[in-house]
Protein backbone atom coordinates (compact mmCIF):
# COMPACT_ATOMS: atom_id res chain seq x y z
CA UNK A 1 0.00 0.00 0.00
CA UNK A 2 1.31 3.62 -1.37
CA UNK A 3 2.16 5.91 2.16
CA UNK A 4 0.94 9.34 1.95
CA UNK A 5 2.16 12.14 3.26
CA UNK A 6 0.33 14.01 5.84
CA UNK A 7 -3.05 15.60 4.51
CA UNK A 8 -5.65 17.00 6.01
CA UNK A 9 -9.15 15.38 5.02
CA UNK A 10 -10.71 14.05 1.38
CA UNK A 11 -13.82 15.54 -0.31
CA UNK A 12 -15.65 13.19 -2.68
CA UNK A 13 -18.14 14.15 -5.55
CA UNK A 14 -20.40 11.45 -6.14
CA UNK A 15 -22.08 11.40 -9.31
CA UNK A 16 -24.91 9.14 -10.27
CA UNK A 17 -27.16 9.42 -13.64
CA UNK A 18 -26.90 13.51 -13.87
CA UNK A 19 -27.26 13.57 -9.95
CA UNK A 20 -24.89 15.10 -7.81
CA UNK A 21 -25.19 14.33 -3.96
CA UNK A 22 -24.56 17.93 -1.91
CA UNK A 23 -25.38 18.42 1.79
CA UNK A 24 -25.63 21.90 3.33
CA UNK A 25 -23.73 22.61 6.48
CA UNK A 26 -24.77 22.84 9.80
CA UNK A 27 -25.10 26.50 10.33
CA UNK A 28 -22.73 26.59 14.03
CA UNK A 29 -20.78 29.75 13.65
CA UNK A 30 -17.49 28.15 14.70
CA UNK A 31 -17.24 25.40 11.87
CA UNK A 32 -15.54 25.81 8.27
CA UNK A 33 -18.16 27.23 6.30
CA UNK A 34 -21.14 27.17 8.10
CA UNK A 35 -24.41 26.89 6.17
CA UNK A 36 -23.02 26.42 3.00
CA UNK A 37 -23.64 23.80 0.45
CA UNK A 38 -20.67 21.36 0.46
CA UNK A 39 -19.89 17.56 -1.11
CA UNK A 40 -19.41 14.27 1.29
CA UNK A 41 -15.78 13.76 3.15
CA UNK A 42 -13.91 15.57 5.74
CA UNK A 43 -10.51 15.19 8.33
CA UNK A 44 -8.57 12.10 7.88
CA UNK A 45 -8.40 9.80 10.94
CA UNK A 46 -5.25 7.69 12.02
CA UNK A 47 -3.22 6.31 9.11
CA UNK A 48 -5.92 6.00 6.61
CA UNK A 49 -5.25 6.82 2.82
CA UNK A 50 -7.18 9.68 1.26
CA UNK A 51 -9.50 7.76 -1.07
CA UNK A 52 -10.53 5.34 2.70
CA UNK A 53 -11.22 9.08 4.21
CA UNK A 54 -13.33 10.32 1.50
CA UNK A 55 -15.28 7.06 1.57
CA UNK A 56 -15.31 6.56 4.96
CA UNK A 57 -16.59 10.12 5.55
CA UNK A 58 -19.53 8.93 2.99
CA UNK A 59 -20.58 6.00 4.68
CA UNK A 60 -20.75 8.44 7.93
CA UNK A 61 -22.32 10.74 6.69
CA UNK A 62 -24.72 9.36 4.34
CA UNK A 63 -25.29 5.80 4.82
CA UNK A 64 -23.30 4.65 1.82
CA UNK A 65 -20.75 2.31 0.99
CA UNK A 66 -18.93 3.61 -2.36
CA UNK A 67 -16.55 0.95 -4.32
CA UNK A 68 -13.28 2.45 -4.58
CA UNK A 69 -13.51 1.48 -8.36
CA UNK A 70 -16.22 3.94 -8.87
CA UNK A 71 -13.59 6.40 -8.69
CA UNK A 72 -12.90 7.93 -11.63
CA UNK A 73 -10.45 10.93 -11.36
CA UNK A 74 -8.45 12.36 -7.87
CA UNK A 75 -6.06 15.43 -7.40
CA UNK A 76 -4.31 16.65 -4.46
CA UNK A 77 -4.35 19.90 -3.51
CA UNK A 78 -1.35 21.58 -1.49
CA UNK A 79 -1.74 23.41 1.25
CA UNK A 80 -5.27 23.86 1.09
CA UNK A 81 -6.09 22.44 4.51
CA UNK A 82 -5.99 22.76 8.40
CA UNK A 83 -2.35 24.03 9.23
CA UNK A 84 -1.49 24.08 5.64
CA UNK A 85 -1.93 20.22 5.09
CA UNK A 86 -2.79 18.61 1.59
CA UNK A 87 -6.75 17.91 1.08
CA UNK A 88 -7.60 15.52 -1.64
CA UNK A 89 -10.51 15.68 -3.85
CA UNK A 90 -12.05 12.81 -5.90
CA UNK A 91 -14.72 12.01 -7.87
CA UNK A 92 -16.58 8.71 -8.10
CA UNK A 93 -19.52 7.62 -11.00
CA UNK A 94 -21.57 5.45 -9.06
CA UNK A 95 -24.67 3.14 -9.61
CA UNK A 96 -28.37 4.08 -10.67
CA UNK A 97 -30.21 3.88 -7.55
CA UNK A 98 -27.37 4.56 -5.12
CA UNK A 99 -28.91 7.67 -4.19
CA UNK A 100 -31.98 5.69 -3.12
CA UNK A 101 -29.67 4.12 -0.04
CA UNK A 102 -29.20 7.73 1.52
CA UNK A 103 -29.30 7.33 5.63
CA UNK A 104 -28.61 10.91 6.52
CA UNK A 105 -26.35 11.48 9.34
CA UNK A 106 -26.15 13.90 11.87
CA UNK A 107 -24.00 16.54 10.25
CA UNK A 108 -25.77 18.56 8.15
CA UNK A 109 -28.98 20.49 7.65
CA UNK A 110 -30.41 18.69 4.65
CA UNK A 111 -29.19 16.81 1.58
CA UNK A 112 -30.20 17.09 -2.22
CA UNK A 113 -29.29 15.68 -5.57
CA UNK A 114 -28.65 18.46 -8.16
CA UNK A 115 -27.09 18.73 -11.02
CA UNK A 116 -23.19 19.63 -11.50
CA UNK A 117 -23.62 22.72 -13.16
CA UNK A 118 -26.78 23.84 -10.86
CA UNK A 119 -23.83 23.11 -7.82
CA UNK A 120 -21.42 25.40 -9.48
CA UNK A 121 -23.81 28.38 -10.00
CA UNK A 122 -24.79 28.12 -6.28
CA UNK A 123 -23.85 31.28 -4.25
CA UNK A 124 -23.91 29.55 -1.15
CA UNK A 125 -21.53 26.55 -1.89
CA UNK A 126 -17.93 26.29 -0.38
CA UNK A 127 -15.70 28.00 -3.68
CA UNK A 128 -12.65 25.69 -3.30
CA UNK A 129 -15.02 22.78 -4.16
CA UNK A 130 -16.78 24.46 -6.60
CA UNK A 131 -13.37 25.13 -8.85
CA UNK A 132 -12.34 21.24 -8.14
CA UNK A 133 -15.55 20.19 -9.40
CA UNK A 134 -15.06 22.76 -12.28
CA UNK A 135 -11.45 21.65 -13.37
CA UNK A 136 -12.60 18.08 -13.21
CA UNK A 137 -15.57 18.78 -15.68
CA UNK A 138 -13.80 20.87 -17.86
CA UNK A 139 -10.99 17.64 -18.09
CA UNK A 140 -13.60 15.18 -18.60
CA UNK A 141 -15.12 17.13 -21.73
CA UNK A 142 -11.55 17.21 -23.52
CA UNK A 143 -11.85 13.82 -23.33
CA UNK A 144 -9.03 13.70 -20.21
CA UNK A 145 -8.90 11.65 -17.57
CA UNK A 146 -6.35 12.41 -14.87
CA UNK A 147 -4.27 9.14 -13.64
CA UNK A 148 -6.14 7.85 -10.21
CA UNK A 149 -3.74 8.51 -7.27
CA UNK A 150 -0.61 6.24 -6.81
Amino acid sequence: MPVYPSFSGAKIALLCDAGLLIYQRDDIPTIPWPGLWDLPGGGREGDETPEQCALRETLEEFGLTIDPACIVWAKVYPGQGMGGLDTWFFVAQVPSGTFSQIVFGDEGQRWQVTTAQAFLNLQDAILPLQQRLEEFLQNESNGFRAPMAQ
